[in-house]
């Protein structure tokens, strides 16, 4: 395996970073590319709100569909093997078209292939409820939700990239903007879709919904990336090669782990708590209620992390809380409830917070840190979609979440044990 050393990392001593802003994936590209064009000032606060919007319907699909998880399956008549397709193909597909956008941007520019990937969320989400005659809802399903994925992949990856690049002296606010959409993506899409949904009278409504504020920011990002001419770049070598490194190794297995009970927080809480006699509504504020948590976590945890001179108690402490938090949603006191809930939230805040920035305190410069993070969200996401596999099949077994339960006992002490091992001080 690759060398390690351990001593302090110049470039970042004592420093608190936002590792979802510091971390370009266009990095290796030659030439470098350019700022978008812009018409002044005016264009660069537009620039920003677009963005920023962008981030805020990066969750919604995910959160949404676990709002009404019941109703779907009760009037759509899915086979059970579905709801675990169903839950578990967006997440995968986040690691395998993470790796495609540098491909797409050195090819079309970083704001074209932003903008096609808004196209492609917007038709995905207008697709997911269809009733296809003779076949019913499960192709419109399974497409349009297949596609939500690959688009969020997309923008998951280049949307870091263009902050950087454009906002250079305003990364402090833009990173806090910008993390701070994307959780509310989630809380918006778990709170506000029950209600939809009792309005309307009919789950598809309560999905068609979050197509309208997509649609939104894709006309509204649509003049400014037009505007762009993109250049062709190369890729270049630069940084180790983090595959071969032991560290990198240990780093991406503790964001697995992360990963597995952060997505299956987003699609299985709410059926939970539903399973446990929470009425629909009251469901989704206890996950939107969990899901501001998870930004207070995000937003303290960093700092937190990368002021220590490693990271193994922090780690392992914020993987235990979240695992801790899963299970006792499920076998703790129905009366406190909201407590077990509100500690997933903080737990699962953090964890996935300290799991991003060990890809700065971990690395020596910058094109390690993006090798790290392409790395870390191909196979992070990639494998921990097993997350929501596993609770899926363990439910359709069983019948109930018990199983579930002791499952993320288990992989909250694996994420412990391997984000103690990833907080070393040590560098790839």
């Amino acid at each position: 395996m690759g060398g390690v050393t351990s001593s302090k990392n110049p470039a970042h001593p004592g420093k608190s970073i936002r590792p979802e802003i510091a971390v370009d994936a266009e990095i290796d590209e030659e030439p470098a590319a350019d700022p978008t064009r812009l018409n002044g000032k005016r264009g660069l606060v537009y620039l920003g709100i677009c963005l920023v919007l962008i981030g805020l319907n990066l969750r919604t699909v995910f959160s949404s569909f676990s709002a009404v998880l019941p109703e779907i399956m009760s009037d759509a008549g899915l086979p059970g093997w579905s709801l675990v397709v169903l839950t578990t193909v967006p997440v995968t597909l986040l690691g395998v078209f993470a790796p495609l956008a540098p491909v797409l941007a050195r090819r079309f520019g970083a704001e074209r292939v932003l903008l096609g990937a808004m196209a492609v969320l917007t038709v995905g989400l207008l697709v997911r409820p269809l009733d296809l005659p003779g076949v019913g809802h499960l192709p419109a399903l399974l497409l349009g939700t297949a596609e939500c994925g690959a688009a969020i992949a997309l923008c998951n990856v280049l949307l870091p990239g263009v902050v950087k690049r454009d906002f250079p002296q305003r990364l402090g606010l833009m990173g806090g903007l910008y993390t701070t959409a994307i959780c509310a993506s989630a809380a918006l899409g778990a709170g506000f879709t029950y209600p939809i949904f009792t309005a309307t009278g009919h789950w598809t409504s309560a999905l068609w919904f979050w197509a309208l504020p997509a649609a939104v920011v894709l006309l509204l990002f649509l003049p400014l990336a037009v505007r762009q001419h993109p250049v062709r770049h190369q890729a270049v070598g630069g940084g180790v090669n983090v595959w071969r490194s032991a560290v990198a190794w240990q780093v991406t297995i503790f964001m697995v782990l992360q990963a597995m009970m952060s997505f299956s927080v987003f699609a299985w809480l709410a059926p939970i708590l539903r399973d446990r006699g929470v009425d629909g509504g009251t469901a989704g504020l206890m996950v939107s209620v969990s899901i501001v948590l998870q930004m207070l976590g995000s937003l303290f945890a960093p700092a937190l992390a990368a002021r220590l001179k490693d990271q193994r108690v922090i780690n392992a402490v914020v993987a235990l809380m979240t695992g801790g938090g899963f299970a006792l949603s499920i076998f703790g006191p129905p009366e406190f409830i909201w407590v077990w809930t509100g500690l997933n939230g903080l737990g699962q805040g953090s964890l996935t917070a300290v799991a991003l920035t060990m890809i700065m305190v971990r690395t020596r410069d910058a094109h390690t840190a993006a090798h790290l993070s392409g790395m870390m969200q191909g196979v992070g996401y990639g494998v921990g979609s097993a997350g929501t596999l596993m609770v899926g099949q363990l439910h359709q077994a069983t019948g109930g979440f018990a199983a579930a339960g002791i499952l993320f006992l288990v992989v909250g002490s694996l994420g412990a044990f391997f984000g103690y091992r990833a907080g070393r001080d040590r560098f790839v």
